[in-house]
């Protein structure tokens, strides 16, 4: 079945205090409970504040480590969850819930496919 990730956008700064995040934390826990009833969890977790990146960078044969982020901007992914769905249609009905529950910008993107070795490969 094609899987999809559906990344969560968030604006840097101040992390709002927890009486705020804990409502939406707990909707977010009931919503990774509807997809693993549904058979369509395959991963999700939070990510660090996106300074705390650090970017690798091949040039003139040496890989160069810089802090990060890569891109700047004013938000940056701050969780993702990997979906397994049978159509990007599907996969849209999960990433409504996340944009309802956190009213972050949600993205999902399905997963490239791979092709599956052919005999003698």
């Amino acid at each position: 079945m094609p899987q999809y990730l559906i990344s969560m956008y968030q604006p840097d700064g101040v992390v709002p205090p927890p009486e705020f995040l804990a409502p939406i934390m707990a909707k977010l826990a009931e919503l990774t409970e509807d997809l693993k009833a549904a058979g369509a969890y395959v991963y999700g977790n939070g990510l660090t504040d996106a300074s705390s990146a650090t970017v690798l960078r091949a040039e003139g044969g040496e890989v160069l480590v810089s802090d990060g982020p890569y891109l700047e901007g004013k938000e940056h992914m701050g969780g993702f969850d990997i979906v397994e769905a049978p159509d990007l249609d599907a996969a849209l009905v999960w990433g409504r819930r996340f944009a309802e529950i956190t009213g972050l910008p949600i993205e999902v993107r399905p997963f490239a496919g791979i092709p599956a070795p052919t005999a003698g490969s």
